[in-house]
């Protein structure tokens, strides 16, 4: 995991969304995003927001039983859930690895799962839920860039 960067509070659904444009800003080609939380704190209204900030208009759901579903915008997302596989392995055996290092972003739910298969230089974003409609946003990982949605 990289150096802390950024810590906020989101209020609401839309102010992660809002945040997940301003992130896409900062990813290029290549750049993971390894999510993590619990279930319904926000992960993919996150990846809503990281997709709509690289141009992306589809309606984006959470992958769980497709475990992979690919957008095409400014860059290919790659939205990865890995909850329903076994680990690095099942991962890999799915060709995972692939997107990894591929031509556009991947967006990795439960990300916490694949402790192997993370580049180290991941992009980690850990939600929490607050009280309420508010999650705990906690930014690591953007070397030399500073996040502030």
């Amino acid at each position: 995991m990289g150096a802390f960067l950024a810590e906020f509070i989101s209020a609401s659904p839309e102010a992660t969304i809002r945040a997940g444009e301003e992130l896409a800003e900062l990813l290029h080609p290549g750049s993971v995003v390894a999510l993590r939380g619990g279930l319904g704190v926000g992960k993919t209204y996150l990846t809503k927001g990281i997709a709509r900030g690289l141009g992306i208009n589809e309606e984006i759901t959470s992958p769980t039983y497709t475990i992979i579903s690919e957008y095409q915008g400014k860059l290919p997302l790659y939205h990865i859930d890995v909850y329903r596989l076994g680990g690095d392995d099942d991962f890999s055996a799915l060709g995972g690895d692939d997107f990894l290092y591929g031509s556009g972003v991947s967006v990795i739910e439960w990300s916490e799962l694949l402790p192997r298969s993370l580049p180290k230089d991941a992009i980690t974003i850990e939600i929490t839920l607050l009280e309420g409609d508010r999650r705990l946003i906690r930014v690591t990982g953007l070397p030399g860039e500073d996040f502030h949605p």
